[in-house]
């Protein structure tokens, strides 16, 4: 891939930035202390010009090409910025989704208060028995005057304990085909009729990631359909195909510089001629730095391709890819700090994503799902 004498230009400017104002101190993993580092974070790169690199420039962000969005994440990566996690939802679904199928009263009303880290958005779309097979979704909704009444129930909502508004399946039409008769809707977290229950996870009793929301007669104004009712698949498609596309170039590269960390973090603790640095810890880092660097070529090929107006369903092979190479690379890390892992404050990090690495083949689509779109749509396989 070819970078032009304007995109180095950009690429200092961004490195520049980035070194000056990325946070160095440790983000909080858990509770409002984590949600203020987030906004706050997302707050200053508002200020500085910074929010935004992938939205359309009428809607306040940078309008970059891909390849400058490319530029902007490597040097994200590279300055070891924070994840920005709780901004993740409104930055990658719900705000590229209102700009693509939203009303001009939704735009004005919600786009400004995600780029400026003014609120936190969640995905209410996963219920207990509609996960992964999204459409049999049972949460409902019926139209009573000018309002939804919303019941049932969604799960797997990351921080929605923590979050302002959610973007949220019902189904509208309950006499409708599988994939028909489902509306895609703005919901305000703090209407009254919303319950909200903690899921515990490995990571800590005391981190509250996941909740189960309760929906008893929520009332939710028609106006905060987004698209048409019962049109809310298509606009769901939009969403995952953001969560599925350029949202995703960020962990590839973060990664890529995970494993030179890692491979630093061994030669410190064993030294470069320990046999177990020379040998299996060896051989693994340099299977992953080798996976790394071919995902990075994938990375790069999605790009370049898009941006020649070739689009399809190739990130998906991205996803797939990179998300068990996180995986393999979390466990690594581990391996690598020994049993030391267990009481290091200063490797807790490395612990903690260990842990949540488990569920990256699940999250935004199983490693199962991936492979069916993959079989489909890239290499034309029968359903």
């Amino acid at each position: 891939m070819q970078f032009s004498r304007e995109d180095k230009v950009f690429r200092e400017e961004a490195r520049a930035w980035l070194n000056g104002n990325a946070p160095k101190e440790r983000r909080p993993h858990s509770g409002e202390a984590m949600r203020e580092f987030d906004l706050a974070w997302q707050q200053k790169q508002y200020g500085g010009g910074w929010a935004g690199v992938s939205w359309p420039e009428e809607y306040g962000g940078l309008g970059l090409s891909l390849t400058r969005q490319l530029i902007w994440h490597e040097e994200y990566a590279r300055a070891d910025a924070p994840d920005n996690h709780l901004c993740f939802v409104a930055l990658n679904h719900a705000g590229p989704t209102i700009i693509a199928r939203g009303s001009e009263a939704q735009k004005r009303e919600h786009l400004q208060k995600i780029l400026r880290g003014d609120v936190i958005w969640c995905q209410g779309f996963s219920e207990p028995n509609a996960g992964s097979d999204l459409g049999s979704l049972k949460t409902r909704a019926h139209i009573e005057g000018d309002e939804l009444i919303v019941n049932g129930s969604k799960i797997w909502t990351s921080h929605g304990h923590l979050s302002d508004w959610q973007e949220l399946l019902v189904r509208t039409d309950p006499t409708a085909p599988k994939h028909k008769g489902i509306s895609w809707v703005i919901c305000d977290m703090k209407a009254p009729g919303i319950t909200l229950r903690p899921i515990e996870i490995m990571t800590s009793p005391n981190q509250v990631h996941f909740v189960q929301c309760f929906y008893d007669d929520v009332r939710i104004p028609l106006s905060n359909v987004v698209g048409a009712v019962n049109d809310g698949w298509n606009v769901a498609m939009s969403t995952l195909g953001f969560e599925r596309g350029t949202a995703q170039i960020r962990d590839q590269i973060r990664y890529a510089f995970l494993v030179e960390k890692m491979i630093a973090k061994a030669q410190q603790r064993m030294g470069t001629d320990c046999p177990l640095t020379r040998d299996e810890i060896g051989a693994r880092l340099a299977q992953l730095r080798a996976d790394m660097a071919a995902a990075r070529a994938m990375t790069y090929m999605v790009v370049s391709r898009a941006q020649a107006g070739i689009s399809g369903s190739e990130s998906s092979l991205m996803r797939a890819m990179v998300g068990e190479t996180q995986q393999r690379a979390r466990r690594l890390a581990i391996d690598i700090i020994g049993p030391d892992a267990l009481e290091n404050p200063e490797d807790d990090d490395w612990v903690y994503y260990y842990l949540r690495s488990f569920s990256i083949t699940i999250a935004a689509g199983t490693a199962q799902i991936q492979r069916n779109i993959i079989g489909e749509r890239v290499l034309g396989l029968p359903r």
